[in-house]
């Protein structure tokens, strides 16, 4: 296909013929056949217009043989000519001409691609359903068996996607041949056949009569799930909850329970594996009889496996089993059968699995109760919140809000609050990182009155943390909290202890205030920013370290936006004008950036501003590279990074 661009056929042809209208489809067949793989994938994405230029006759009877003819392609260009013959009906006729799209999706299907051959199928299934019963057995059903019985595994693989599309509309003797192709890959010899069989399974199952189901499905599920190959045994435990939702309790006993049984104890990890992930359908699909006989002492198994990853995807499933158990004796069943498997999980050695658990075991607390939680869930929360792993800690605060529910938020903060704060003020800063992160999520679950009692403290703290990721942490913090509790509150209670640590001896506590005021400014809105944080701002603009000055610089910048024309020429300008003419390079850079900005602004809204007020400072050229500073200084990018290097990690 490639490196045959014909002009005679193309451009050529449509100038030839003096009809100019069809020569831009001229260069896209022409790109068809381009060596360049782009040029011919772009062609593939416009297919739709060739064919609306050609018509349904010759798309029919010239461009359909031309694709299969030149099926031979790059990988991403078949891939493209798949989805796009998915949806070719009304451009070749409509359905009656639907089987003409047959030949070059059956030659995709065949391709060693499995990508490719997956949409290849998809766009078959789709054309399916737009043919006649007449035409589809007279098309499609021998495509399928073309694909069941051909020389290579890749075509066998595609036909088992396309067996339950065309069955339903199938005359009973045909229905009769399509299962005696799909029995036959079943036993196919080649795994990856088996493979695709297997996940068909279910869904094949849905289509057939019950007495097929039982005489012929259960019998390949059977055979399926004790396959010598595990990737085979894995997926018919998936077609096991489809089958069983078709039958009666009686024949789910007698002809699924066995093989069941079976893959909840097979020797590869990878089946039990995929047991513990299907548990909750397999447990709706088996009725709550059989899942107490038969499903709880299986979970029990999985959740105490020596594999990590089934014991990790069985505490997954803990509340969704718990949930979906009768509510007669629920509760004694949990206790009973279900806790002294998940205590041990609590201590388990694996990250993952107690992670898993983390994530879910919050949920019981509605379930079991007030008493039951307090009694025998609270003690796993608290063991839970002072494990080493992160994720495990974080789990169990994200879902706090469940047992606030249960048992109030008095209890809670007796029990569980001060595992909270300890993590708050450990030594590790990447472990008040996390809890700084999940601190708005908290205040929500906890509500202002509570929040300002318990943790307000904490959340001010941490601005004068050692740490500059601390400090930055809580800066975000705070925005985050005063859109959640509001702008009143933010004014009663936050923005006058920022202002406060202006006037701290410490120099980066006294940036940190300004780089609270820069997050808080949007948040708080014009009327606060004005009256409350502007003056402080603009007393900070005579501060001794150079560091402070400048970013009082980019503070003004920042807040420019809020403010109104009054508060900008008045009290603004006149601070920017002063450290323009700074001593320090940085300085006087930054405040030139802010003037014009803040000249920029002034326009924006009709306000007059003089040339001579344009930044022109000598020296402040905007290419300058910022000086290095000398020992002991700070670079001041975003606040003492140098200093906080020297902090404990």
């Amino acid at each position: 296909m490639a490196g045959v661009a014909g002009p005679a056929t193309g451009s050529g042809a449509a100038g030839g013929d003096g009809d100019d209208s069809l020569y831009p489809i001229a260069v896209l067949i022409d790109e068809l056949r381009n060596e360049d793989v782009q040029l011919r994938l772009n062609s593939i994405k416009k297919l739709s217009t060739i064919a609306l230029a050609l018509g349904v006759e010759r798309t029919r009877t010239e461009l359909l043989p031309f694709l299969t003819d030149t099926i031979y392609d790059e990988d991403e260009v078949l891939l493209a000519l798949a989805e796009q013959l998915g949806n070719f009906t009304g451009l070749v006729g409509g359905p009656d001409f639907a089987h003409c799209l047959l030949p070059p999706l059956e030659s995709l299907a065949t391709v060693e691609e499995t990508v490719v051959r997956d949409k290849a199928v998809e766009s078959l299934r789709q054309i399916s359903q737009e043919h006649t019963p007449v035409a589809l057995e007279a098309h499609f059903v021998p495509l399928v068996k073309r694909l069941a019985s051909g020389d290579w595994f890749t075509s066998r693989t595609s036909a088992c996607g396309l067996f339950s599309v065309c069955y339903p509309r199938a005359s009973i003797a045909v229905k009769g041949e399509i299962r005696q192709y799909f029995r036959s890959l079943c036993s196919d010899d080649t795994p990856m056949v088996r493979r695709a069989a297997a996940s068909k399974l279910g869904e094949f199952a849905k289509v057939l009569e019950l007495d097929s189901v039982k005489s012929e499905i259960v019998p390949l599920f059977t055979n399926l799930a004790s396959d010598e190959q595990d990737s085979v045994r894995l997926l018919a435990v998936e077609a096991c909850v489809s089958i069983a939702q078709l039958l009666s309790q009686d024949d789910i006993e007698a002809l699924v329970m066995p093989t069941l049984r079976q893959a909840a104890e097979d020797k590869s990890w990878r089946v039990r594996y995929m047991v513990a992930d299907k548990f909750s359908e397999l447990q709706k699909a088996v009725g709550p009889k059989i899942t107490l006989n038969d499903l709880i002492p299986a979970f029990q198994n999985l959740l105490k496996d020596c594999e990590a990853e089934v014991r990790a995807a069985a505490a997954h499933k803990v509340k969704e089993l718990c949930e979906n158990l009768p509510m007669e004796g629920r509760e004694t069943m949990i206790m009973n059968q279900i806790l002294p498997y998940i205590k041990e999980l609590v201590s388990d050695t694996n990250q993952h699995v107690k992670s898993a658990l983390a994530s879910v075991i919050m949920g019981l607390s509605t379930i079991l109760g007030k008493e039951n939680t307090i009694e025998h869930l609270l003690p796993l929360f608290l063991a839970q919140l002072k494990d080493e792993c992160p994720e495990v800690r974080l789990n169990i605060i994200s879902n706090l809000d469940c047992v606030n529910e249960v048992i109030g938020i008095r209890q809670l903060s007796q029990s569980l609050l001060p595992a909270i704060v300890e993590l708050a003020e450990d030594a590790k800063w990447r472990v008040r990182l996390a809890i700084i992160e999940y601190m708005p999520l908290l205040a929500g679950q906890l509500g202002v009155e509570f929040f300002d009692e318990k943790l307000n403290s904490l959340c001010m703290a941490w601005l004068v943390d050692h740490v500059y990721a601390i400090r930055e942490a809580a800066t975000n913090n705070l925005m985050k909290l005063v859109q959640k509790f509001g702008t009143e509150w933010a004014q009663n209670t936050i923005v006058p202890k920022v202002l406060v640590m202006a006037n701290d001896p410490n120099y980066l506590h006294r940036m940190t205030t300004l780089f609270c005021i820069n997050a808080l400014s949007e948040a708080c809105g014009q009327e606060i920013t004005t009256k409350q944080m502007l003056p402080i701002v603009l007393k900070m603009a005579g501060d001794q370290v150079a560091n402070v000055r400048f970013n009082v610089a980019k503070s003004l910048q920042k807040i420019g936006p809020i403010l109104d024309t009054d508060a900008l020429q008045e009290e603004v300008k006149p601070v920017l004008q002063k450290l323009g003419q700074d001593e320090d390079m940085d300085v006087k850079y930054f405040a030139q950036e802010a003037i014009s900005a803040v000249a920029q602004r002034l326009r924006k809204l009709d306000f007059p501003v003089k040339d001579s007020e344009e930044p022109s400072a000598p020296g402040a050229d905007k290419n300058h590279f910022l000086r290095p500073r000398g020992p002991g200084e700070d670079t001041g990018k975003e606040g003492a990074a140098v200093r906080d290097s020297q902090a404990p990690r």
